[in-house]
């Protein structure tokens, strides 16, 4: 368990997670009060107004992604945190109160949910760069995952407090208590000590330094399968909140508690996810696709379940799938990215996750209304199914691996490359469950692009200024061995979107 919780031990994180607490619970809290009052105040049950608003939350984050990312190379990530907080906890405020006041209609929950994006939308990187920060690259996947463990508990805490408030008090309650929670995670910034802060190397501006994250990208095969997957599944898988709401009302017939504690339960996978992520030390690409998998095959069978108690327990497993493979894609990613360049690229990678909602959202919303609410679950299910496997067979073909079966005790499967013949150990620390996932597919490092016997594209390295100088491509053999030592202790690690 020392090793499950060992960021702990680093007292600016221990403030950090009681505050992001407080903070994920009251968001929670807002998320379901806000999709319920939508299906049921400001609509007749309409999974498609839900669904707008969904897309209106993140469609910002499509824009200002990429400016907030190269803003999280240059600035103080603390201040603008604290600043960024307060202005959520001021619109929560206002929504709350202006709901009490009786003043509200549905198009001013999509202006109100215009305004929360745009904040969300350029604080993400700089969420997901400040937590290395805190606790240095050695500890990097662990704090992922307890982030994650974090974002997880308060899902099981806050739908269920909704559920049951929202049954007592007028919902707009529920929005002012959420702009109070923010109050805890400033606080917690603001008694951080900067002078124990692990160092994070900051950019000079120049010209030039976003197309240089792009390029960076370009050349990571590795990177560029996580993002189509991460991708193609946000955009119509990762629409829990809108499908559970439909599910709940339509499908079964119940009432705001009910669809609540669906919720909660799905946090309860969730959590179990985060907790086992946290004792990974180093995730892996084939992590991310087995994670795919697994998350079509549960959602599946959420999709078919006969009963609202079926259903509710299937979740359980569905946020398991969920979270596994969300972390092991943050965690991917931010192990394999130099310290220089890693706001660029994550805010890339949150563009992905977070973009993709707007264009998946009311997409499934107008599914569930007029194919009915199994199916707004089923064609994530096939999305993902789908992705996940073309994903496979491509980094089959490409990465040149294949797989054998191990009949020594315990049986198990080994990762072959044809050219090297050779069984490609796994790190130190791994998990011995590492070695049966399926897809078996090479480390998530800068270098393992293509895999061994090819001639992989080697990414172009950014230089102090943020630009990247064009290198020729390189055999195996030269290449670098991906980041350094100083590097990997300066990672950052970052919260569920």
């Amino acid at each position: 368990m020392r090793g499950t919780f060992a960021s702990f031990a680093i007292r600016n994180y221990r403030l950090w997670f009681i505050g992001a607490l407080f903070g994920n619970t009251g968001t929670w809290m807002q998320r379901v009060a806000q999709d319920w009052i939508v299906l049921t105040v400001f609509s007749e049950d309409n999974g498609l107004a839900v669904g707008i608003v969904t897309a209106l939350q993140f469609g910002p984050s499509l824009v200002i992604s990429p400016v907030a990312g190269l803003m999280a190379d240059r600035l103080n990530r603390r201040k603008v945190l604290m600043i960024t907080q307060t202005m959520q906890a001021a619109l929560a405020c206002l929504l709350g109160v202006l709901l009490l006041a009786g003043q509200m209609n549905l198009a001013g929950i999509y202006l109100f949910a215009v305004l929360g994006g745009v904040i969300g939308g350029f604080e993400a990187p700089f969420f997901q760069t400040f937590v290395g920060q805190l606790v240095g690259g050695r500890l990097l996947s662990n704090a992922v995952g307890l982030n994650s463990a974090n974002f997880n508990t308060a899902r099981m805490i806050g739908p269920a407090v909704a559920g049951l408030a929202l049954v007592v008090w007028p919902a707009g309650w529920v929005f002012v208590v959420n702009g109070l929670s923010f109050l805890a995670t400033v606080s917690a910034i603001g008694l951080m000590r900067p002078t124990e802060f692990r160092p994070m190397p900051s950019i000079e501006r120049a010209k030039g330094q976003f197309r240089a994250g792009l390029s960076y990208v370009r050349h990571r095969s590795d990177i560029l399968v996580i993002f189509v997957v991460i991708g193609v599944i946000s955009c119509f898988g990762l629409n829990t909140q809108l499908t559970m709401g439909v599910m709940a009302r339509v499908a079964f017939g119940r009432e705001a508690g009910a669809y609540g504690l669906l919720g909660s339960l799905f946090a309860i996978g969730a959590v179990a996810g985060a907790l086992l992520a946290a004792r990974r030390r180093r995730p892996r690409v084939r992590l991310v696709l087995v994670s795919a998998i697994a998350f079509a095959v549960t959602t599946g069978l959420s999709a078919i379940a006969p009963t609202y108690w079926t259903y509710a327990i299937s979740g359980i497993l569905a946020g398991a799938a969920t979270l596994t493979l969300i972390t092991a894609a943050n965690s991917t990613l931010q192990l394999s990215v130099e310290p220089e360049i890693r706001g660029r690229v994550l805010s890339i990678y949150m563009m992905v996750f977070l973009g993709a909602t707007p264009i998946g959202s009311p997409i499934v919303g107008w599914v569930a209304d007029t194919w009915g609410p199994r199916w707004s679950i089923a064609i994530g299910s096939i999305a993902a199914a789908l992705v996940g496997v073309a994903a496979m067979i491509w980094a089959k073909k490409h990465w040149k691996v294949e797989l054998r079966v191990d009949h020594f005790l315990p049986p198990h499967l080994l990762v072959a490359n044809p050219a090297a013949g050779e069984h490609l150990p796994d790190s130190p620390g791994d998990s011995p469950g590492d070695s049966v996932e399926a897809a078996g597919l090479p480390d998530s490092h800068p270098d393992t692009v293509d895999g061994p016997g090819d001639s992989p594209e080697v990414a172009n390295q950014p230089d102090r200024s943020g630009r990247v100088d064009s290198q020729p491509d390189r055999p195996a053999g030269d290449s670098q061995s991906g980041p350094s030592a100083d590097d990997s202790r300066a990672a950052g690690a970052g919260q569920e979107p």
